[in-house]
């Protein structure tokens, strides 16, 4: 059985993360930057979890992945309601509209 190089792990997670990134900062829907930041840390807890691969002893890259797959949890639910309510307030979800809320 042959194991799949560490490398390998390493670029799909810096890859996910770029794509997260990239759409973060290009697109205007609310929703498709959420799901853009989600991207972002699953490139994160890919590479934690390969660098936890290279270090068998220790378990702190999978106790991290674990704190950051609850903190993403937490961040959707309170994302989505913010986009809910701001879809309530204002009937588009696009992020230019946002500065409208300042008065």
């Amino acid at each position: 059985m042959t194991s799949i190089p560490v490398s390998y792990f390493l670029v799909l997670g810096a890859v996910l993360f770029a794509t997260g990134a990239v759409g973060f900062l290009l697109r205007r829907n609310l929703l498709v930057m959420l799901m853009c930041i989600e991207l972002m840390l699953n490139g994160v807890n890919l590479t934690l979890v390969a660098f936890n691969r290279v270090h068998p002893a220790s378990h702190a890259g999978q106790l991290f992945t674990f704190f950051i797959i609850a903190i993403a949890a937490a961040e959707a639910a309170v994302g989505l309601a913010l986009v809910l309510a701001f879809f309530r307030l204002r009937g588009s979800v696009r992020a230019d509209e946002a500065t409208s809320l300042k008065h």
